[in-house]
């Protein structure tokens, strides 16, 4: 017993610093605002705690490349034209923390309880359909092809919400492979052997684990613009009469468009992250 409440003390104290090292970095980058890298130090701490290495690694390769994709030709005017659209800039604050990674955190908390490996499939569906939809979102933008309504196929304009171009549909597939590689990796690493007999997936079920990243990563990806172009809050400026996820633009209050005023662009995130868990659940329960 004091062995094992020592363990839960030093991972504990690990986690918390080096969240907290990850966070500050990432705040001085201004990657995270102070209220995002505040919950990514309490995001990281609890996973870090709570589960095996894949968990917090998952996690760190979710939010290492969001951030370069986000940084990456920041200045590109087709991609800065589409952002000032966007609810949220490439900066993160705690909402997009934690409607990005609460889910998983949540997961990861029941596979310290219950053990049982469609946790650790679901969390991988919820990652790959986040990552997977910031690749999109951040690679798309600067697709020369004007995006297309999901809903009705007719041209928008960039950065409209519910927009999907051939070059965001790759990107968020290669974000959801990337995320079931990283976790493939991780699974195979030698000082995961004992927690694989334990009930975690082995390296055996790599192939799974990738397959089940790919599928339910891109349906997410794919649910969260359906849900955007259909359900989300959208509003029109008053001043240069753009549509846009803000509820203020240009300075002034945007009038209501269409869509629900409790389904700001976080839920949308959120659930179809969600959806994307289940399906990577059921998919891993079907090849396992």
């Amino acid at each position: 017993m004091v062995g094992i409440i020592g363990e839960w003390w030093i991972r504990l104290l690990l986690g918390l610093l080096g969240s907290g090292m990850i966070a500050y970095a990432a705040y001085r980058s201004r990657s995270l605002s102070a209220s995002g890298a505040l919950s990514a130090v309490v995001m990281g701490t609890g996973f870090a705690t709570l589960g095996e290495p894949i968990w917090f690694g998952v996690l760190i390769a979710f939010f290492v490349s969001s951030s370069f994709w986000s940084k990456w030709k920041r200045k590109h005017r087709a991609k800065a034209e589409a952002e000032a659209k966007y609810a949220k800039t490439g900066r993160r604050d705690a909402g997009q923390v934690w409607a990005n990674g609460g889910a998983g955190l949540l997961l990861c908390a029941a596979h310290a309880l219950w053990p049982d490996e469609g946790w650790l499939f679901a969390y991988v569906g919820v990652m790959a359909a986040v990552n997977a939809d910031t690749w999109a979102t951040e690679i798309g933008a600067l697709s020369r092809t004007s995006p297309r309504s999901i809903t009705s196929g007719k041209p928008v304009a960039p950065g409209t919400s519910g927009g999907v171009t051939p070059l965001g549909s790759a990107a968020a597939l290669a974000g959801a492979v990337f995320i079931g590689a990283v976790a493939a990796l991780l699974l195979a690493a030698p000082q995961l052997a004992d927690e694989a007999a334990a009930g975690t997936p082995s390296g055996v079920a790599a192939g799974a684990v990738i397959a089940a990243a790919a599928a339910a990563g891109l349906a997410g990806a794919f649910a969260d613009s359906l849900l955007g172009a259909t359900g989300q809050a959208m509003f029109r400026c008053r001043v240069c009469g753009s549509e846009t996820e803000r509820a203020a633009h240009c300075g002034s209050a945007a009038e209501p468009v269409r869509g629900f005023a409790w389904l700001n662009n976080d839920r949308v995130n959120l659930l179809s992250s969600l959806l994307a868990g289940l399906l990577a659940w059921a998919i891993g329960g079907l090849l396992i």
